[in-house]
């Protein structure tokens, strides 16, 4: 098996192991589902964390309005009494303006939906990057079941079909306009690099562009097409870089010590005494006179 390092530019995504057979458009569709399914878990923990703080979400007709705009506009939110948590709820009011503020009142459902965020959190971290272990398609499926599980018992009447939850684990979330939507993956406009080269033609296998070794590790940059090469690779990593930088300031403060010493208190030192010899030959080296 062959281990992919998968980075965006600079940034680390994640690992994959697969094999030099497969070819290059079935390895691009495989990192854009992880990539893409990573960034859900990324939205969804938020979203989660807010609906045990805050309650379900407002209809998009009452986000951002006032009490007072409410009341004059007589809207009225219907979701509120069908979409109960498990034990009732708790007012907490919302200070952006998205949920209604009735979060779940017992604890231990609040428990439920945090813990589960966070441990989905972490299954699917960049840290897994630094330490070596691969994350696959397997795992963000399980991740997104877990989640998806958690909501189920909190909330067992479901939730309203425009909250972001519900509408990312439909698969119908609408991300234009914003931030996300840039660091989605399209595969269709993507394409992959490796060693300052482009993978293409993306039909042919790995073997062609890494070689016939399975037991390697390569690092594989993904790219929009037309865009040219990605940024390569620093000489030095960025904790190697801060070790440099310490020790050539350390040697400068010694530098600067040392011109600055005109005295010539070395000379009381071991090491310049002529009858240092002498003395350990005689066993006087360390007699000290009060």
């Amino acid at each position: 098996m062959v281990k992919l390092k998968v980075k965006k530019d600079t940034d680390n995504l994640f690992i994959i192991d697969t094999t030099l057979d497969k070819d290059v458009d079935g390895i691009l569709e495989y990192i854009g589902k992880v990539q893409n399914g990573r960034l859900k878990i990324e939205r969804l923990v938020y979203e989660i964390n807010e609906l045990a703080d805050h309650g379900i979400s407002l209809p998009p007709n009452m986000q951002g309005l006032t009490d007072e705009q409410v009341a004059e506009l007589k809207l009225v939110n219907e979701w509120e009494s069908t979409c109960v948590p498990s034990g009732g709820s708790t007012f907490c009011k919302d200070d952006i303006g998205r949920r209604c503020g009735a979060a779940p009142s017992q604890e231990n459902m609040k428990k439920v939906l945090k813990d589960t965020a966070e441990e989905a959190k972490q299954k699917v971290s960049k840290k897994h990057f630094d330490e070596n272990r691969c994350v696959t398609l397997e795992d963000v499926k399980d991740v997104l079941s877990v989640l998806k599980g958690a909501v189920t018992i909190v909330y067992p009447m479901g939730l309203p079909p425009h909250d972001p939850i519900q509408m990312e684990l439909d698969d119908k979330e609408d991300l234009s306009g914003t931030q996300m939507a840039k660091e989605v993956i399209d595969v269709s406009q993507t394409t992959l690099w490796y060693c300052g080269k482009e993978m293409t033609p993306t039909n042919k296998p790995l073997s062609a562009f890494l070689g016939k070794n399975e037991k390697t590790t390569v690092v594989i940059k993904v790219a929009k097409k037309g865009h040219g090469c990605p940024a390569r690779e620093p000489p030095v990593s960025e904790e190697q870089q801060k070790l440099l930088m310490a020790h050539a300031y350390r040697k400068q403060e010694e530098l600067k010590k040392l011109a600055e010493n005109d005295d010539t208190d070395w000379m009381s030192s071991p090491w310049a005494d002529p009858k240092s010899l002498k003395s350990q030959l005689h066993g006087t080296g360390n007699i000290k006179w009060r």
